[in-house]
């Protein structure tokens, strides 16, 4: 049985082939041991390879995953989406991010373009770059982004405002909002774009989230 290599709670988790499985459990107890089990378990049962995506924290992972549901099952895992949240979001928007306004060969900023960017817009808005030191503008920019909180929304919000301005650094909502227009004027996404703009494709476009 495909099965038999798993414990009682392991197998219980890999079993259950309809809805939401929660598995806690420390580091070195089988956590994606026991995922990639349920994964194979629902290819065997006859779910659509096309319709499964796997999303993990690093490359090793995802190509341990891809290799072991292999060994277990064969070929029929072919059609998976496996990968990291970052490598699996950017296919998704290389081929869905028009309807974001991006064309699909967009550039990725890595963290050097993404702080020359930020140290001109603060240059330009005649500020001082020791107040406005790029890595601190980027890290509060980049926190902001992965709690989907946009450069529109970050100047509305009186809480962010009244931080920065406790911290003598009240012009951050400008420089978020400037950077975010210069990153869509040169069709491009920085490093967290590509999680917070899938989510915003997804909330966006539920036909998209359907097909995903």
């Amino acid at each position: 049985m495909l099965l038999d290599g798993l414990n009682k709670e392991q197998r219980e988790a890999a079993s259950q082939l309809e809805g939401a499985v929660m598995i806690i459990a420390g580091a070195g107890s089988g956590k994606t041991r026991t995922l990639t089990y349920r994964l194979a378990n629902l290819l065997s049962q006859g779910a659509s390879p096309y319709s499964i995506m796997a999303l993990t924290f690093t490359n090793k992972a995802a190509k341990e995953m891809e290799e072991r549901i292999t060994s277990l099952i064969g070929n029929i895992s072919k059609g998976m989406m496996i990968g990291t949240f970052h490598s699996v979001f950017l296919k998704i928007l290389r081929t869905e991010c028009e309807r974001l306004g991006y064309i699909k060969n967009f550039s990725i900023y890595d963290t050097s373009d993404s702080k020359s960017l930020i140290k001109n817009i603060v240059k330009e808005f005649g500020l001082d770059d020791k107040v406005y030191n790029t890595s601190y503008v980027l890290d509060r920019i980049s926190k902001s982004k992965n709690n989907l909180i946009s450069s529109q929304e970050y100047i509305e919000d009186n809480i962010l405002l009244t931080e920065d301005t406790v911290a003598g650094k009240p012009e951050i909502g400008r420089i978020y909002h400037e950077y975010t227009c210069r990153l869509r004027k040169n069709m491009a996404m920085d490093f967290d774009d590509l999680i917070f703009n899938t989510y915003t494709l997804l909330s966006l476009f539920p036909d998209i989230a359907e097909k995903y």
